[in-house]
């Protein structure tokens, strides 16, 4: 009897003990059936949390916070209290740690957690530890951590350090973020088997700092490359830029020599801005010198600033080949946040480099072929609840291509919106006519000079810059429609410039100033008078325009036509100027320019920055315009089940724009017509077409100039509506292959599963391959090719008695040839002249954490090829093969 009392209290201890400990309300105790359950303990398949309070806490002095777990399979805890098992899916919380794997071990006793995953029916480990500690995250086979010394021991475990990456077989953690680990591999790619990494024999990781390495060698795809063995190996891995050396390019052209390139050092300044001062030195003599700044201020601005300086130097010193050069060049950029201040801006965009820098020192194509820069610092003030603005710029271009440059510092603008002085504050009914009545201001100062580059910082400000103030005040009258569709706008323009300098002329007989602007003779005297000088001209001007609408409706009423509408938009506009060439307005000077007593009159304000007097003799012209538009409507697709209401249509430009344009001199005593201007454009089976020309209703003499002689007069035939001046005419063309649809990804629905009985959906498409070739890949070769054609004609003149002709063709391509490889061409061949201009041709290919490119020029001042095998991170920028030619070489 006794036995068996004993056997019963056996089989009911664990039970009975599990009852005792404190559970949270409502929670389910119950026997679970599953894998690695104990028979001498209670299984609980639901969350258990331990607080503060619990006896597992009361047991663990070191545990200072809760322990939360969870496991979707079972829970086990052991008859002491002192051990938790998990199963499938478990997650541990303690703190900032947290654990998930298929298994976990909990030991309060030993204050260790163990954990482990579980292979699948392949082999594969799946539910793999997971182990995160703040920002930290790791995964591995196995691992077993302590809680008291926050010491671990991991096994196959890979974690993310910056932008690489580390796959340790044996890792031991001796610190919140400090791992030393043996036979380990760093890499940067993310593939579970990395295409390339180091094999580091030992290192030290110290995360979110540093990877110290003992001695590692490079391993691509399996394959160990033993030679060159790094003794050591030192990465930064901090999350934050932080200061240090730049590592120099190093290479050889044939025209400088050797090379060490972009090396120099990186200041990691403050949080508000940083500095990178680079260098370059060739063998040969030349060298370089850079700076880049970046600054940014949260919520109000940020830019960057940027200074180059070279010394190139090519041939032999005390030869005829020797040159020598000295190149700069300065960028910055600012932008201000929108959110700094609604009513002030500041922005700036310079770029500014001499004449050759681009030319000698470009590294890449698009520098190379840019021939004009600009710049602008600009300020812009609006004063709130006022039609006031103000606004001030410092504007920069030049050419390139013959070195010269415009500079205008500074320019200001004052602005005030169109204002109605008449117009009541609080009215009622419509608007009287002299209520619109308004007008509107805008002054602007300039001061700018235009020349060579070498010519500017030698220039006179007084002499050689030109600087002025131009007002400007249009004045609104309302418009008003006559026969109620034509719509009429009288308006009155007048400007105000002030000049600070004026010229006057005067004759000398025996004179010869040979520096004297052109057109003055040497015999007149030009003498610079400073003070301001006022210049003012004023303009009346009536404008009228009105629309015509024409529409055909096809006779047969199942055409899918079913209209074409023509648009007709003419305009006529006439404008008068006085004769601002009179005595009184003082604006040109008759002076004697031979001793033959032969006058000419001369501008007093030529060559002002906002251009000379007003023009001699009044004017008086009447100018006028036809713009066309023609399109079609018409059905997309015929459906007999549909109404005409659910009828789709569409619209077809057949012509975008056909315009002519021309004017007549009232006031002029011949040749009072205007060449017409003829301008069209359309698009042609999805082909955009643009063309014009000039055509010129008088006759030139022998010489080539223009009589007054009507063409229809002297010509017949086609002729007859006039001389062709100037002709172009440009279109492009794009292919490429079909797009994959959608449907063809459910090719295999075919028959009563793919099929829709719904009259008006979309079928799905039948199958190309039958299911037996599933296993194959559907080969595509994704491609893109298009081409501009551009013509443009210049009529007979002195130098081209039989006119000019220039044709220019540009070819571009792209082709996928298969998901890595990619090759792309770019050239443009002038037909008349025979010859390409600059071409390239590219291949590339995807190595998923590498990239290979290949760039061919094969001829032309810029002949050169390069050949790249690179590392995608920016960490292992340096981890490259690469070959090539220069285009420096060339020189």
């Amino acid at each position: 009897m006794n036995k068996l009392i004993f056997t019963y209290l056996f089989l009911f201890l664990p039970i009975i003990s599990l009852f005792g400990q404190e559970t949270e309300p409502g929670f389910k105790m119950d026997t679970v059936v599953g894998a690695r359950t104990l028979s001498d303990t209670t299984i609980v398949d639901t969350l258990h949390v331990m607080s503060a309070d619990t006896t597992l806490k009361e047991k663990a002095a070191f545990i200072n916070d809760p322990i939360q777990y969870e496991a979707v399979d079972s829970m086990v805890v052991s008859l002491d209290g002192q051990k938790v098992y998990l199963y499938n899916n478990a997650h541990v919380t303690y703190q900032n740690i947290e654990l998930t794997a298929y298994y976990i071990q909990l030991d309060l006793d030993t204050k260790e957690i163990y954990a482990e995953g579980i292979p699948d029916s392949t082999g594969e480990m799946t539910q793999k530890p997971i182990f995160k500690q703040g920002a930290e995250e790791y995964e591995s086979e196995t691992m077993r951590y302590n809680f008291e010394t926050e010491k671990a021991f991991i096994t196959k475990v890979v974690s993310q350090q910056g932008e690489g990456f580390i796959h340790s077989d044996r890792t031991k953690k001796i610190g919140e973020e400090v791992f030393i680990t043996e036979k380990a591999k760093y890499t940067t790619c993310d593939a579970d088997h990395p295409h390339f990494y180091l094999q580091l024999t030992k290192a030290k990781v110290i995360a979110n700092e540093k990877i110290i390495t003992g001695p590692a060698y490079m391993v691509v795809e399996d394959f160990p490359i033993y030679f060159p063995i790094l003794p050591f190996g030192y990465f930064p891995n901090s999350p934050t830029y932080s200061s240090g050396i730049l590592i120099p390019k190093y290479g050889e052209e044939n025209n400088r020599g050797f090379f060490l390139r972009d090396g120099g050092y990186y200041w990691a300044a403050s949080e508000y801005f940083d500095l990178a001062v680079q260098g370059d030195i060739y063998s040969r003599g030349s060298w370089g010198t850079r700076m880049k700044t970046s600054y940014r201020k949260r919520y109000k601005f940020s830019g960057n600033f940027g200074f180059d300086y070279a010394i190139n130097k090519y041939g032999e010193k005390g030869q005829d080949t020797y040159q020598k050069s000295k190149q700069y060049k300065l960028t910055w950029s600012h932008s201000q946040d929108a959110k700094a201040n609604p009513n002030r801006t500041f922005s700036a965009s310079v770029n500014l480099s001499s004449s050759g820098y681009d030319k000698q020192n470009a590294y890449n194509t698009n520098d190379y072929l840019t021939t004009t820069k600009s710049s602008s610092i600009s300020y812009s003030r609006r004063f709130e609840n006022t039609p006031f603005n103000l606004s001030m710029n410092l504007r920069h271009s030049q050419n390139t291509r013959d070195s010269t440059m415009s500079l205008s510092l500074p320019e200001m603008t004052f602005s005030m919106a169109k204002v109605y002085p008449f117009r009541k504050k609080t009215r009622s009914g419509k608007l009287k006519f002299y209520e619109k009545l308004g007008f509107n201001y805008t002054g602007n100062l300039k001061n700018t000079i235009s020349a060579k580059e070498y010519e500017i910082l030698g220039s006179s400000f007084t002499k050689d810059w030109k600087n002025g103030i131009k007002h400007t005040l249009p004045l609104s009258f309302p418009s008003f429609n006559l026969f109620k569709y034509i719509n009429f706008s009288p308006g009155i323009s007048y400007n105000e410039k002030w000049y600070f300098k004026k010229y006057d002329y005067e004759y000398v007989a025996d004179g010869n100033f040979t520096n004297n602007p052109s057109g003055v003779p040497s015999t007149v005297r030009v003498d610079t008078i400073t003070g301001l000088n006022r210049v003012y001209d004023y303009a009346y001007s009536l404008s009228s325009s009105t629309n015509i609408y024409g529409m055909f409706m096809p006779r047969n009423p199942n055409s899918r036509i079913k209209g074409i509408r023509h648009k007709m938009t003419p305009s006529i506009g006439f404008s008068y100027r006085p004769d601002f060439g009179r005595d009184k307005f003082g604006y040109w000077q008759e002076v004697q320019v031979d001793d033959k007593g032969k006058t000419q009159y001369f501008d007093i304000n030529r060559d002002g920055v906002y251009g000379g007097s007003p023009g001699r003799g009044e004017s008086g012209a009447i100018s006028f315009s036809l713009n066309n538009n023609l399109e079609m409507k018409m059905l997309e697709k015929a459906d007999s089940v549909k109404t005409e209401g659910e009828q789709k249509y569409k619209k077809v430009k057949l012509i975008d724009n056909l315009s002519i344009s021309s004017s007549y001199d009232l006031i002029a005593d011949s040749m009072n017509l205007a060449p017409f201007n003829i301008r069209a454009r359309t698009t042609v089976a999805g082909v955009s077409i643009n063309m014009g020309t000039t055509l010129d209703p008088y006759m030139v003499n022998e010489n080539y100039q223009r009589i007054h002689q009507y063409v229809w007069n002297e010509r017949s035939g086609i002729g007859k509506l006039g001389r062709v001046t100037r002709a172009n005419l440009s279109f492009g063309m794009s292919f490429n292959s079909k797009k994959d649809k959608k449907d063809n990804k459910q090719g295999a629905k075919t028959g009563a599963e793919g099929a829709s009985d719904t009259p008006g959906e979309d079928q799905p498409e039948e199958r190309v391959l039958p299911s037996v070739y599933d296993s194959y890949l559907d080969f595509s070769m994704p491609w893109d090719f298009g081409f501009d054609y551009s013509l443009n004609y210049t009529g007979p003149s002195r130098s081209y008695p039989n006119g000019r002709v220039s044709q220019t063709i540009g070819v571009r391509g792209n082709v996928k040839i298969t998901e890595k490889w990619n090759a792309s061409m770019n050239t443009n061949f002038d037909i008349q002249a025979g010859e390409f201009s600059f071409t390239t041709f590219n291949l590339t290919r995807d190595l998923h954490c590498w990239g290979m490119s290949f760039n061919f020029v094969p001829f032309g001042y810029r002949k050169s090829y390069s050949f790249t095998i690179s590392a995608k991170s920016s960490m292992l920028a340096d981890l490259k093969l690469q070959k090539q030619q220069s285009h420096y070489d060339n020189f």
